[in-house]
């Protein structure tokens, strides 16, 4: 994956805010008044949607955010707000406008099915008064930001001449749009930098019944070439992403069970978004992007992805790699945390593993045994030479490192070019730290850090040295 390690995205997000609300229950039985089903209420919460399941995302992919958009004085709007408090998002630049409506969109789910939705909204365009207080605001801090995210929900605040007035002003300062477009009318947001419309949208912008590659192709050039974007994209549900810029070509993205896609478009803007404001290009955002959202699809509700998941979704996929399991100690450190957010108990142990033998094999799968995953620290080529001397390590790290990812009862596998792992321990913070039992009595490098640790016994005769001398000795005979 991408590399996105110490870099802190500056995104403005500019659209329209509204109210996910969650009802949770069950059903066991219909009611006697109508064929419908009871649903007996257990849980509620409230969640950031539309252009604030966006703001989410980012927040949650390591990005620093703000918005602009337009609330009403109702409880809806007050909630929003509340919420964007408790991530840690400024309301700085919302605009109250009063009278107005909020939209809370509320749906009930039982048996983990969306069993309906119903919606309170007033979709009414913003007066001319608050329209230009966000065009005047939006000039003062437009050069805060790295890019410009556009979420439009077709509730009435991103009018025409609003929406064109922000895709000037940014093109004017350098700054690139991306746009989630809604409605049939693309002349809004001509000159963006991208729009993100799926098959449905864009077959109704460019009036083309997108229904084979050939018919695509015709619809992302026209999209492209009417509203003179720099990029033409059409997101293509469980297929992936079509991109045309100076060709045309398609990212698929990977099969996996869909349970839900609220909100899967603002992923794919966020992810898009944050990937470009990293000045990543756009083939491998896009991929960035496939894989976000292949981590939302498999939540329930309006979800946001962290880094940490996208990281572990791309390793589940590519599991039958011996490669993928290799990870940096970056990855490495967002993983874990990942996984004791889970639950999930971490053991590490480390070595140099020259050649592979069945001591190892036995002490590996030991280890194992004490937790849910297991993580092994590899000395690098360099570690070893200093550890073992001249003449070793006998195969390259890269080799090494393959072949212990390919073991079963490991999942991860991190190369560290220290002569000790403790920097390395320091980011896993393992909950077990395994060693070989002839460490008895000795200290042991970073169990000031594990919550335990474990000796395990070596099985007698076996190691990589003695490997190595049987070897010699045969080549002298």
């Amino acid at each position: 994956m991408i590399n996105f390690n110490n870099i802190t995205p500056n995104i403005l997000v500019i659209g329209d805010l509204i109210l996910d609300e969650y009802l949770w229950g069950d059903c066991d039985r219909i009611s006697p008044e109508a064929p419908v089903q009871i649903i007996k209420i257990n849980n509620e919460n409230q969640l950031l949607g539309g252009a604030g399941n966006v703001i989410h995302n980012l927040k949650t992919l390591g990005a620093n955010v703000d918005v602009i958009s337009v609330l009403g004085n109702c409880n809806s709007s007050k909630r929003i707000r509340e919420l964007f408090s408790d991530i840690d998002i400024s309301s700085e630049y919302i605009v109250t406008q009063k009278k107005r409506i909020t939209p809370k969109k509320s749906r009930v789910i039982a048996s983990q099915q969306q069993v309906v939705r119903y919606d309170r909204e007033n979709t009414e365009s913003i007066n001319d008064q608050t329209q230009l207080h966000v065009i005047d605001t939006f000039k003062k801090i437009v050069n805060n930001y790295d890019v410009i995210l556009i979420s439009d929900y077709g509730k009435g605040f991103l009018t025409k001449q609003l929406t064109q007035t922000i895709i000037k002003v940014s093109n004017d300062n350098g700054k690139k749009v991306l746009v989630d477009p809604k409605g049939h009318d693309y002349s809004k947001y001509k000159d963006s930098f991208l729009l993100t419309p799926n098959i449905k949208e864009a077959s109704e912008a460019t009036n083309i019944d997108i229904e084979d590659d050939a018919s695509l192709i015709i619809a992302i050039k026209k999209l492209k070439s009417d509203f003179n974007l720099d990029l033409s994209l059409i997101t293509l549900s469980e297929k992936g992403i079509a991109i045309f810029g100076d060709k045309f070509r398609v990212h698929p993205t990977k099969s996996r069970e869909v349970f839900d896609v609220t909100g899967a478009g603002d992923t794919v803007l966020a992810s898009l978004g944050f990937a470009i404001a990293c000045e990543v290009d756009i083939d491998s955002a896009v991929q960035f992007s496939n894989l976000a959202s292949g981590v939302v699809v498999g939540k329930i509700g309006s979800a946001t992805v962290t880094m940490s998941e996208v990281i572990e979704y791309e390793s589940s996929l590519i599991q039958q790699s011996s490669s993928g399991r290799i990870k940096t100690k970056e990855e490495i450190s967002l993983i874990s945390e990942e996984l004791k957010s889970k639950g999930k108990k971490i053991i590490f142990t480390n070595g140099c593993f020259d050649l592979l033998h069945a001591g190892h094999v036995q002490y590996l799968e030991d280890a194992k045994s004490y937790g849910d995953v297991l993580i092994v620290g590899l000395n690098s080529d360099d570690s070893v030479h200093n550890l073992k001397g001249k003449g070793r390590p006998i195969n390259t790290q890269l080799d090494r490192a393959i072949i212990l990812a390919a073991l079963e009862a490991i999942d991860y596998v991190v190369i560290f070019n220290e002569d000790t792992p403790y920097e390395l321990i320091k980011k896993i913070k393992p909950n077990t730290l395994v060693k070989g039992a002839d460490y008895e009595g000795k200290e042991v490098i970073g169990e000031d850090i594990a919550d335990k640790m474990i000796l395990v016994k070596y099985i007698d005769n076996k190691s990589s040295s003695i490997t190595i001398k049987k070897i010699e000795n045969s080549l002298k005979d």
